[in-house]
């Protein structure tokens, strides 16, 4: 069956709305020694999603090794319990992955992850941010959607 996904647009050129972080969090980067924690979330979400994730092997080589890595834009969210969400952007002004932990969705974290990943880039110069979604991920949709982000084209999800 042929999926899609759809690319979405925000414009950074005008005021952002700023992030409302749940209580106790904490907000860092990428350490090499947080890459299990965090790739252990992005597994978690996959099937919410419907991305796919590499071992962890995999996954920490291929994304250290990315041409646009830059440990500072992995946003970790945290509390005192561990690893809550995590923002897997590229220098591209791209968010690769966006991923909230179960225990923490509805909380309003992934809302506050994304108008921070959006802050991050202002910040950096770029006039706009883009990500892909599954077309069938509504939650995901409605959650950019609503941080305002628009629609930019629709495309087919690459055959493995």
């Amino acid at each position: 069956m042929t999926q899609y996904f759809h690319l979405l647009r925000r414009d950074l050129t005008g005021s952002l709305p700023a992030p409302q972080w749940p209580a106790d969090i904490r907000l860092g980067h990428y350490r090499d020694e947080l890459a299990p924690a965090i790739h252990a979330v992005l597994r978690m979400t996959q099937e919410q999603g419907g991305g796919r994730v590499a071992s962890l092997a995999q996954w920490r080589q291929q994304f250290v090794t990315d041409a646009e890595f830059d440990p500072t834009l992995c946003l970790v969210v945290s509390n005192a319990e561990g690893i809550l969400g995590v923002a897997q952007c590229w220098t591209s002004a791209f968010i690769k992955n966006l991923s909230v932990h179960p225990c923490a969705q509805g909380q309003g974290l992934g809302r506050a992850l994304l108008l921070h990943s959006f802050e991050v880039f202002k910040q950096r110069g770029e006039p706009y941010v883009d990500l892909k979604v599954g077309e069938s991920n509504l939650r995901a949709r409605q959650l950019y959607e609503s941080a305002g982000m628009v629609f930019v084209l629709r495309d087919r999800v690459p055959e493995d």
